[in-house]
């Protein structure tokens, strides 16, 4: 399974080592990234394919949630299909 998942929030050291280090433990690969402080924001997205193993969407969802929360960042996962249905509409 394939998605996206996007980091917004107040740039900080150690937000690309915390969100990649928690992705890395959960067998989940980043295909893809693009960071830039936007109006003052750190704004991140990246493209990440799940491993055999990894843990189900909801779950991820949750951790990736909670890592947000405990880093004051909003952080948002959505599955990749979601944006390729819209595109054939």
């Amino acid at each position: 399974m394939k998605a996206f998942i996007t980091v917004i929030g107040k740039d900080k050291v150690g937000i690309i080592a915390q969100v990649s280090g928690l992705l890395a433990a959960e067998k989940i690969n980043i295909e893809d990234i693009s960071q830039t402080i936007l109006a003052g924001q750190f704004t991140m997205i990246m493209a990440v394919s799940f491993s055999e193993g990894a843990k189900s969407f909801d779950e991820i969802a949750r951790l990736l949630k909670e890592k947000g929360e405990s880093m004051d960042l909003e952080i948002s996962i959505r599955h990749m299909a979601i944006f390729e249905a819209m595109h054939r509409i």
